[in-house]
């Protein structure tokens, strides 16, 4: 790979190496057990699809170093779309979300594997559930695997624990916070820990550790992946009510019928008076939600300007993570490279 950044190349090496990897782990896993075949494919429908902005920055993390392109730190930088790819599974099976790039979500296409079952529908969401721990486990073993010397493995190690923890964390405080009142300094909390860290800091530092990254440049990955990683996220919670479904391959009730607690909603609740207030409540978490009832919330918050603020609060910590990528003395194609991430991690379609 040359050092000009050319995302669609190395989503080709990323995709490559994951087919690949968790094809054949696939095929072990079915070879256990006739009845385990509708499993194994969810374990390769679950890494289909994807930008590969994670094992992107991971991949960066390391050339900002000085170091060069290398087929094992690719190897290294999928691992981090197998930990997405867990995550995924078990975010849409909390949410009961019923779409994910356009196709039934996991606990959804093994309803038919098992609906001649008893508790057809438990069935199939216990299996999603082991298919996303399974895809974790994926992730460390390729990670383990992926051919760079034990001591750069040994390096970053320690913060696979610190991914785990924080990302579980996130998951554990959105699902704590759901349903509950509105805040949005709440959400954006969840924001951080649950999207943020894994999605930009994460894998810049474990690329970074690899490589063998000092403190400084270390502390510049974190002050340019945490405000990065919010602004992906809160770009997220936009496409997920105002998106068109076509680009995002999601449902746009999710959030509303869920009454997650996302900045948008949180700020929307922030600036509406009593009777919106009124309005939205009898909205919010009602499993009945149909398109009008969608639409009604639409208008209170594009009424009250809620999308702007969320707007805003992107482009603020979009610029936040150019400055401190600025301040860092890394060569220029990994200067150049994170200054595009960053504009197509916060700005997109879906």
């Amino acid at each position: 790979m040359t050092d000009r950044w050319d995302p669609g190349a190395f989503k080709d090496r990323v995709d490559e190496v994951l087919r690949g990897f968790v094809a054949q782990e696939a095929d072990l896993f079915a070879a256990v057990d006739p009845l385990l075949g509708p499993v194994a494919e969810q374990l390769e429908a679950a890494v289909a699809d994807g930008k590969r902005l994670r094992a992107a920055f991971c991949y960066w993390g390391w050339r900002a170093v000085g170091q060069p392109d290398s087929d094992a730190l690719v190897r290294a930088a999928a691992s981090m779309e197998l930990v997405h790819a867990a995550a995924v599974v078990h975010d849409d099976l909390i949410d009961d979300s019923p779409l994910r790039h356009g196709r039934p979500t996991p606990h959804l296409a093994l309803r038919a594997a098992v609906r001649d079952r008893p508790h057809a529908d438990d069935t199939a969401r216990w299996l999603a559930m082991l298919v996303g721990d399974l895809l974790m486990s994926l992730a460390g073993q390729l990670f383990a695997t992926c051919g760079l010397p034990a001591a750069y493995l040994a390096r970053a190690r320690p913060l696979w624990s610190v991914l785990a923890r924080e990302l579980i964390a996130g998951e554990c405080l959105e699902i704590l916070r759901t349903g509950a009142g509105p805040d949005t300094a709440a959400s954006l909390k969840v924001v951080r820990y649950k999207t943020a860290k894994y999605t930009v800091e994460q894998p810049l530092l474990i690329g970074g550790a690899l490589a063998g990254a000092g403190e400084r440049l270390s502390e510049g990955y974190s002050a340019y992946g945490l405000p990065l990683g919010e602004a992906f996220q809160l770009r997220d919670d936009l496409l997920g009510l105002f998106g068109a479904p076509e680009h995002t391959g999601k449902a746009n009730a999710d959030d509303v019928r869920g009454h997650r607690p996302t900045a948008l909603l949180a700020e929307t609740w922030r600036l509406a008076r009593d009777d919106d207030r009124e309005r939205l409540g009898a909205l919010l978490g009602s499993r009945d939600l149909d398109a009008d009832g969608l639409d009604a919330v639409r208008e209170v918050m594009r009424r009250l300007g809620a999308p702007d603020r969320i707007e805003h609060m992107i482009g603020a910590r979009v610029a936040e993570a150019l400055d401190a990528l600025h301040g860092l003395n890394v060569p220029a194609p990994a200067a150049g490279a994170l200054t595009a991430l960053a504009h197509s991690a916060a700005v997109r379609l879906s």
